[in-house]
């Protein structure tokens, strides 16, 4: 048995805090303000929640309540109509994350910031983005994952003779792993790649799910210089009687695409 322990985390968090936040177009083109949900996970340094936990004093630790404020502050401050909006998704989520350090002051080892945007993506029933920032590091040290959820496409897919007559809805969720090293001057555009993606998928057919989901890792690896990797899981919801769902999934790194 080993006599390892697991490693201390002490983590103060808002989960899903919904806003409205003027990030740019939605996927009406519509520039205006669009309903968000933020997270905020501030990792502390050491065991920094220990004091709270003896004293239970709430000044031994870092306020949710202030949290919460800090961010629907930030947020509002670029979102009112005659106010210039955030230039994108990846501005709110870089000055929640200042005002989150600034709040947690040295007690903060990294912040980590999902933005949710649900009417990014008009055929997925989410769009998010994950960033991990790491104090005293640059900013091309920071980590970041792009999550695209349920995206639906109807597709002719299958071996049998009627699954080669009518397409099927195929379920598809799909991981982007960026690299950060590029920095802001590069960035993708996801509502345009996601429509190129599916105009491409329903264009074709396929025997296998193991081919449609290769086809789309491949295209979105290849899709930006700034995409390091992808996870893609697609499923078939009416592939079996008494499951759910059956499935693949794949990941793969833009390197294995390019000779």
């Amino acid at each position: 048995m080993s006599s390892e322990h697991p490693r201390i985390t002490d983590v103060v968090f808002v989960d899903s805090l919904q806003l409205s936040a003027n990030i740019g177009p939605d996927c009406w083109n519509r520039e205006r303000a669009q309903p968000v949900d933020v997270s905020v996970y501030l990792h502390l340094q050491g065991p920094y929640l220990q004091a709270a936990g003896e004293s239970d004093d709430v000044l031994d630790s870092i306020h949710y309540g202030h949290l919460t404020k800090v961010i629907t502050t930030v947020v509002q401050s670029k979102s009112e109509s005659d106010t210039p909006g955030f230039e994108g998704p990846d501005a709110l989520i870089k000055a929640v994350t200042a005002h989150a350090f600034e709040l947690a002051g040295d007690a903060a080892a990294e912040v980590r910031v999902v933005l949710n945007i649900p009417k990014m993506i008009l055929l997925a029933t989410g769009f998010s983005i994950d960033v991990t920032t790491i104090r005293g590091l640059p900013n091309d040290a920071r980590k970041k994952k792009v999550y695209i959820k349920d995206l639906i496409l109807p597709v002719i897919i299958g071996v049998n003779p009627p699954e080669r007559e009518a397409k099927q809805r195929v379920m598809v969720n799909i991981i982007f792993d960026e690299d950060t090293r590029l920095g802001p001057s590069t960035t993708v555009n996801y509502p345009a790649l996601v429509s190129r993606l599916s105009q491409d998928i329903e264009a074709s057919s396929y025997l296998t799910l193991e081919k449609f989901v290769m086809q789309l890792v491949r295209s979105a690896c290849l899709s930006s210089d700034k995409i390091q990797s992808v996870t893609v899981r697609a499923q078939k919801p009416s592939a079996l009687t008494f499951a759910q769902s059956s499935g693949v999934e794949i990941t793969r790194w833009r390197s294995m695409f390019i000779s």
